[in-house]
């Protein structure tokens, strides 16, 4: 007999989605239940690393991702002008040596893969609302919705992201995500180069990822005092201040957003917060993923991947164990590091960036994370 028979999925972002296909793979029945009732993420591009890649071949969609996304072999680094200092090859991860080790895709596009694969296996999916109450016993779980319905399920996952709504009933006395002292610039602009670039200038890093045949993402991480807000009709001007010193193609791309020729350009300012919560990350039949539990600054572009993976380990432990406690307790001791790993690294990359610290260092805890994240999980 099944270990669970009914999942309940709060969250339709990649975690849940990932969670709820893998689910289904094993005969579970899995309602998903998404507030957004466009199921649409806002964003720009975001960075697929290896690691991410394997683990979405597990999901079965990776040959959708690299098709409809980009991916590149190596890493330029280039001066603020814009001329070439190195280009460093990047390794596959272990296990994927058929596969790109890198890649990139816009976020809206990576939902719609998923969102296909979730109705093609078969997932309940209901848009637009979210639990209002939720009771559980030692047998199940009672949720009566936010449209009046009501179901019983025999394990609730949260992955319903960074400011969880059903991490309060598990975690209850959680404070909430810690600002980093950093805001991400991100904007779609035209492809010009093939592989991911970054331009180091004397007071900011900026740098160019494919996210499709002929688009890129450009990002860029500046130094803030708080998450205040900032009106998005300021954020073209603002982002060209921030990019002045480069030239080259960002200089290009800084010039369009000033005169008007770049008018399509997608810019999202984000302010930068995250956590590591240590486990367990679960009570009774309430169980937390991805952004709930570990949410990451972009440095080490691992926070979609490390939910991805944490899909897989929660799917497999249930579908292996006998308890349901043991299935929940392994799932965050099998996961916990390679998620800590992925917060601290680049929350200490982050430090370096704001303070003007070591460039050694900086490199040296990339380059050791990434290199750790290419083992299996």
């Amino acid at each position: 007999m099944a270990l669970v028979n009914k999942v309940l999925v709060v969250g339709g972002g990649v975690g849940g989605m990932c969670v709820a296909i893998q689910l289904r793979k094993q005969g579970v029945a899995v309602d998903l239940v998404e507030l957004n009732p466009d199921w649409a993420p806002d964003g720009a591009g975001i960075t697929i690393s290896g690691p991410s890649l394997r683990a979405l071949r597990e999901v079965g969609v990776v040959d959708e991702v690299l098709r409809r996304g980009g991916h590149w072999t190596h890493v330029d680094i280039c001066a603020a002008d814009g001329s070439l200092l190195n280009s460093v090859p990047l390794a596959p991860a272990l296990g994927a040596e058929d596969m790109p080790p890198a890649g990139g895709i816009m976020r809206p596009v990576l939902a719609d893969i998923l969102a296909t694969a979730v109705r093609e296996a078969g997932v309940r999916v209901r848009l637009g609302l979210t639990f209002e109450h939720i009771e559980q016993d030692a047998d199940g779980v009672d949720v009566r919705f936010s449209d009046g319905s009501q179901g019983r399920y025999d394990l609730v996952i949260g992955a319903d992201g960074v400011n969880s709504k059903l991490r309060q009933l598990v975690l209850p006395d959680f404070p909430g995500p810690k600002f980093s002292g950093q805001g991400s610039w991100r904007a779609v602009v035209p492809r010009t180069r093939q592989n991911s670039t970054i331009f180091m200038g004397a007071t900011t890093k900026a740098g160019l990822n494919p996210v499709s045949p002929d688009e890129s993402y450009l990002f860029v991480l500046d130094r803030r005092e708080g998450m205040e807000f900032i009106p998005p009709e300021q954020w073209p001007a603002m982002l060209a201040e921030l990019i002045a010193e480069f030239g080259g193609a960002v200089g290009d791309i800084r010039r369009g957003f000033l005169d008007g020729t770049l008018t399509h350009h997608r810019i999202v300012y984000r302010p930068l917060a995250g956590h590591m919560i240590p486990a367990p990350w679960h009570r009774g039949r309430l169980v937390l993923l991805g952004d709930t539990v570990h949410a990451t600054t972009p440095h080490l572009a691992s926070g979609a991947g490390i939910a991805i993976e944490g899909a897989l380990v929660l799917a497999e432990e249930l579908g292996r164990r006998h308890f349901l406690e043991g299935a929940l307790t392994a799932y965050a001791g099998r996961h916990y590091d390679r998620a800590r790993l992925v917060v601290t690294a680049s929350g200490r990359m982050g430090q370096i960036e704001r303070d003007g610290g070591s460039l050694e260092e900086h490199r040296a805890v990339m380059m050791h994370a990434m290199e750790a994240l290419r083992a299996p999980l």
